[in-house]
């Protein structure tokens, strides 16, 4: 990274607890300044207190819920007026039902709120500026269960479908400008959000990684000028051929006729 980007600040949603709060850790230890987003102030302000203590960065408190648009409105106006972020982690997000007919829609609508909406107005607020300096990054929190939905469904995989292919139009279109982008794609990690979804005892412990880990893991793919991270892949060769299959398509995906297979076959003398 160049040494402006240390500089810069890193607004981090989702930041009180898990994932967000580890992503604090990691980037003070770097040396950036924070601001931290959530909905719970006494742990954001804990947390801003020890970072602060032990890294002395300075470290700024929004307390907002991203699913309340006066609320998330406050976060998009301190992006766009911010002068010192250029790195935005979109990380808050929320599990759902694995069944949707029995999932309430305002759950899945609350759902959509945080993992769809959210991310893609605070990207909003923020990329003008970005373009504008040529230099930043985006990094988006998605799951596993983007590309593998069957695992466990529901809106929530779709919800996070939603941001890696979100994260993949973006990086195309302002890689030319300067502006990083990454999509993380974590498996199951030891997270409060595992309890809104009724635990981890059903998981084996194999497939469980830990929160340091794997921030520690997608910060490594960050660095490697990654993409697309999946900290629990071996081999990244697999993602490739996976995305090369899909790009493989391409040239089929949209023709002036339908495939033969579509067709009825209809007797000549009919």
């Amino acid at each position: 990274m160049s040494v402006v980007e240390q500089l810069d600040t890193v607004l981090i949603t989702g930041a009180s607890t898990g994932i967000g709060a580890t992503y604090a850790d990691r980037f003070a230890q770097r040396g950036h300044p924070l601001v931290l987003v959530a909905r719970n102030i006494a742990k954001l302000e804990e947390l801003a207190a020890r970072l602060a203590r032990e890294y002395h960065v300075k470290t700024h408190v929004l307390a907002a819920d991203l699913t309340v648009p006066a609320e998330r409105a406050k976060v998009e106006q301190r992006l766009r007026d911010d002068e010192t972020i250029g790195i935005l982690v979109n990380n808050a997000g929320m599990g759902g039902g694995s069944v949707l007919a029995q999932t309430p829609p305002d759950a899945v609508q609350a759902m959509i709120e945080l993992n769809v909406t959210a991310p893609s107005r605070l990207v909003a607020a923020l990329l003008p500026r970005l373009i504008a300096r040529g230099q930043g990054s985006i990094i988006n929190i998605a799951s596993v269960l983007a590309i593998a939905p069957e695992l466990f469904g529901g809106a929530y995989a779709a919800s996070k479908s939603y941001v890696l292919t979100y994260t993949m139009a973006l990086h195309k279109q302002v890689v030319e400008q300067g502006i990083r982008v990454q999509c993380v794609l974590p498996g199951v990690t030891r997270t409060d959000i595992w309890e809104q979804t009724g635990g981890l005892d059903a998981i084996p412990a194999h497939m469980i990684m830990e929160v340091d880990e794997m921030v520690d893991a997608a910060l490594s793919g960050y660095d490697q000028g990654e993409v697309i991270t999946i900290p629990s892949l071996p081999d990244v060769d697999e993602w490739n051929r996976f995305d090369e299959a899909r790009r493989r398509m391409a040239p089929e995906l949209s023709r002036d006729v339908a495939a033969d297979r579509y067709k009825s076959d209809i007797p000549e003398d009919a």
